[in-house]
């Protein structure tokens, strides 16, 4: 039997977190970075990660940035070609990225194509090349971080009081698609020492307007949105030997509103 202490540690296991340099993706970041791992943030903003992998490192932490966009093949590529340079290896991929090009329902539809391009067809570009890396390197975790919004419709009275728009329907489509291609990719490599998951958080409170947060946290048992250090052990569980039986499956972490 292992300690717990040794289940949960991270100590020489190298993680990409790509948009690691976002609000969820810092402090994703932070929790494997304090369960002992080397954590590569990659996002399409070099400078912005290059910041935000300098804040950890002056904190003491195994921080290093690099810079990848998810729709450009060449770029992903790249990416892998520079982890494998500079680390020779790959334990861990936390699919975090996300643009959001569409804003409303009633938008070109070039807007969803755009979303499509990066979020669907560039998510499972760069999926599919990190799990090679992974595979190659003996096996690990692969965590995609999906949405409640791929699970459920929107509930359009959280809006109401507000001059918030409505959600756009491109979100709803990709993260849906992320959440069963999870089931997919664990099938997939049945056999080959690598674990994906899927983690669908709800509402992440940023200021968002007062009758907005009202109406939401009126209907979460736990009584609040999520905060930013709510998904820190969730990540270290499924990137961890102590989430070692937990495979093919997607987490709601929305505080009991869809109890």
């Amino acid at each position: 039997m292992m300690n717990i202490n040794k289940l949960f540690s991270l100590k020489g296991k190298t993680i990409l977190v790509s948009g690691g340099a976002g609000l969820y993706g810092k402090c994703i970041v932070e929790g494997l970075a304090e369960a002992g791992g080397t954590i590569i943030i990659a996002s399409r903003n070099l400078a912005k990660v290059v910041e935000t992998a300098n804040q950890f490192r002056n904190q003491g932490y195994d921080i290093y940035a690099m810079q990848v966009d998810q729709g450009d093949h060449t770029s992903v590529l790249n990416l892998k070609a520079e982890i494998i340079k500079q680390f020779g290896r790959l334990d861990v991929f936390i699919n975090n990225a996300v643009a959001r090009p569409m804003k409303g329902y009633n938008e070109p539809i070039e807007h969803f194509a755009e979303s499509m391009h990066i979020n669907a067809t560039g998510s499972m570009d760069i999926l599919r090349e990190m799990c090679g890396l992974i595979e190659d390197s003996g096996g690990g975790s692969v965590i995609n971080i999906a949405s409640m919004m791929g699970m459920h419709g929107p509930d359009l009275s959280n809006y109401d009081g507000t001059d918030m728009g409505w959600p756009p329907p491109d979100y709803f489509f990709h993260r849906a698609g992320l959440i069963n291609l999870t089931r997919y990719l664990a099938k997939i490599f049945a056999g080959k020492n690598i674990r994906v998951n899927c983690v669908s958080p709800g509402g992440l409170f940023n200021y968002q307007p007062k009758q907005f947060v009202e109406n939401y946290c009126k209907k979460v048992p736990v009584g609040r949105m999520a905060n930013t250090d709510d998904i820190k052990g969730l990540m270290v569980l499924l990137a961890s030997e102590a989430g070692a039986y937990i495979n093919g499956q997607n987490i709601l972490m929305d505080g009991g509103m869809h109890a």
